[in-house]
């Protein structure tokens, strides 16, 4: 109970830190690496899936162009 760092033998001028280019480098390079695993969390293949979005934005595209934007629903009784 009540222990120190001093107390075990180490100083804190023994301990190595980077200086700050290196450790806003690392830094960033870290959170690009947990911004990747968040992405593709729970997706298998990422690269096929952003595929398929690409595709399907194309085929909205597409249907877009074609349709002519005229998407009003009618009614029509008879």
């Amino acid at each position: 109970m009540g222990m120190c760092l001093p107390c075990l033998g180490s100083s804190v001028e023994d301990y190595d830190q980077p200086d700050p280019e290196t450790r806003r480098q690392q830094q960033a390079e870290a959170a690009i690496k947990r911004q990747r695993d968040n992405e593709s969390r729970g997706v298998k293949d990422a690269e096929g899936l952003k595929r398929k979005q690409q595709r399907r934005e194309e085929i909205e595209k597409k249907a877009e162009i074609q349709g002519g934007g005229d998407n009003t629903m009618r009614w029509q009784v008879g």
